[in-house]
């Protein structure tokens, strides 16, 4: 919990989060945040995904979809939620891919509409969050970043690595925006090192953003800041930080 209130995100996206609806709704509030998207799970094998938004921020529409179920492999979900802040409209997608690698890339495409139908729904800017399960050379990847903007790629802050926690060697965690926007820094989380570690076993991605306000044709709304957030594993570990 240290992780995010030193954060301060006013959208936080979470992987992992409690499967249980009250401690959902509890991580959220001591957090100082309200659950957008994903209060309650689907169903109970897929009880991962959820967006959390903070108080200045304006909730329009949110939704769940479970994506398709491939046999053998465990059942995957996104949350979406269209949020506004100072008039700066976004759609925020919380996601964790798979591990097998043709699962992640067929997720992968199969969010990028949902998206895009409701960015054009609501004139909003997408920004998609999550646990890619794979790091920047692979093919799920290169296919999100050659359709939005790999927001640590653009612009990077610290070295980027996101796993493990506690040896960050790998960057297998992302946010990724929709190419209007405007990505003014992305990278690790202002917090104490020894919180990072005990939070999850990820470490955090963090996005400050800005883009056209809604309505308008010319000039940029206020940056907004996104998070992108492992919650409490399914072995029950409890993770207050805010980390891919």
């Amino acid at each position: 919990m240290r992780v995010i209130r030193a954060i301060r995100p006013d959208v936080l996206c979470v992987q992992e989060a409690p499967a249980l609806p009250g401690r959902r709704r509890r991580l959220a509030r001591d957090a100082g945040m309200t659950i957008a998207a994903g209060e309650r799970p689907v169903s109970a094998r897929l009880a991962g995904v959820a967006v959390l938004t903070g108080p200045a921020v304006r909730l329009l529409h949110a939704e769940q979809r479970r994506l398709r179920w491939f046999p053998g492999l465990e059942p995957r979900a996104v949350a979406l939620a269209v949020v506004e802040k100072d008039g700066l409209r976004l759609v925020v997608c919380s996601f964790h891919l798979d591990l097998h690698r043709g699962a992640r890339l067929r997720h992968a495409a199969e969010i990028m509409p949902i998206a895009d139908r409701l960015a054009r729904l609501f004139g909003a800017h997408a920004v998609l969050c999550g646990d890619v399960n794979e790091e920047p050379a692979g093919p799920t990847w290169r296919y999100l970043a050659s359709r939005f903007t790999d927001c640590y790629a653009k612009a990077p802050k610290g070295d980027g690595g996101t796993y493990s926690a506690r040896r960050p060697a790998k960057r297998i965690d992302g946010i990724f925006a929709a190419p209007e926007l405007t990505v003014a820094r992305c990278g690790a989380a202002d917090a104490a090192p020894a919180d990072l570690v005990a939070a999850t076993d990820h470490r955090p991605v963090v996005a400050d953003l800005c883009g056209r306000r809604s309505g308008e044709g010319t000039g940029e709304g206020p940056a907004e800041r996104s998070g992108e957030e492992q919650g409490e594993g399914s072995g029950g570990t409890s993770a207050a930080g805010s980390a891919g």
